[in-house]
């Protein structure tokens, strides 16, 4: 059961990590993709239960209503704060972003009483720095901005929200439990998109097709595949393995768009490799 839940994991973090991608080739702004996302990925989970012909426990909702309410905000709250930190800088807001696993582990380990070996903590420590070298952290090129710090932790706190969440939710459907959040992930963004006059003027052939992609494929199936597995994995391989999702990133822009990437990027980009795959093979086979 844990095999496959790695395995969907890690293909919902191939998902995320390739939306950079496709985002390039998007004229819409990033607000109104993040809004499509929310509506398309919960319209791509209602037509799959509709083809499958399964009706919702309305009673499984229902009794964990206030959780997946507050679970779909945070998910809201992680993708306006994190696209509002983008605008000051990228490299700031991704760091603060990352370290919400970190505090998953701390949280889960001193709360729930969850098992951590001391050769994770070493693997988590070997991630951390990998994203640090991979971003260029230390480059005299990055700086601080104050905004990128403050809304890329609001972003985390979103993230340590939506996943504490996850796991308090009893006896609902993987399905039914990403279709309430992300139709809640979707009233959250709306006044975000407006405020910030986020709604295209004008509509596009090709931006629409990948925008209905990244809602279906990127947000419906990555979701469902995310959700699914955040319940079955430990904590901690829910963070190391989430560091992967970045160095993806770095490699796509590095390929595809002939972005530069240093020898410290590459350190970190294998630091990162390292310490997922030293996590899975042997500290999960300790635990």
């Amino acid at each position: 059961m844990k095999n496959s839940a790695t395995l969907r994991y890690l293909f919902a973090l191939f998902l995320y990590g390739t939306i950079g991608f496709f985002l390039h080739f998007v004229s819409y702004s990033s607000e109104f993709v993040v809004l499509g996302r929310g509506v398309l990925g919960s319209l791509f989970i209602f037509l799959v239960l509709s083809m499958r012909k399964e009706k919702l426990d309305m009673a499984a909702i229902r009794k964990n209503l206030r959780i997946l309410l507050l679970s779909g905000f945070a998910l809201g709250f992680n993708w306006v704060f994190l696209f509002a930190g983008y605008r000051y800088g990228i490299a700031i807001s991704s760091l603060c972003n990352y370290m919400a696993p970190i505090a998953v582990v701390i949280i889960t380990t001193l709360v729930y009483k969850e098992k951590i070996q001391p050769i994770q903590i070493v693997f988590i420590l070997m991630a951390v720095i990998g994203m640090f070298l991979l971003i260029g952290i230390f480059s005299a090129d990055v700086k601080a901005d104050m905004h990128c710090v403050l809304y890329g932790s609001l972003a985390a706190l979103g993230f340590v929200v939506l996943v504490l969440c996850n796991k308090r939710l009893t006896d609902i459907k993987p399905l039914e439990k990403t279709l309430v959040q992300l139709l809640a992930s979707a009233v959250i963004v709306f006044p975000y998109v407006v405020f910030n006059h986020g709604f295209p003027v004008s509509f596009d052939l090709r931006s629409t097709l990948i925008v209905l992609l990244l809602g279906f494929v990127h947000t419906g199936v990555a979701y469902i595949c995310y959700f699914s597995s955040i319940d079955v994995l430990p904590s901690q391989s829910i963070a190391i393995l989430g560091y992967l999702e970045p160095v993806l990133n770095f490699m796509i822009g590095a390929l595809v768009f002939h972005e530069p990437l240093g020898i410290s990027s590459l350190i970190g980009a294998a630091m990162i490799l390292c310490a997922s795959l030293g996590n899975e093979l042997i500290g999960n086979k300790n635990q």
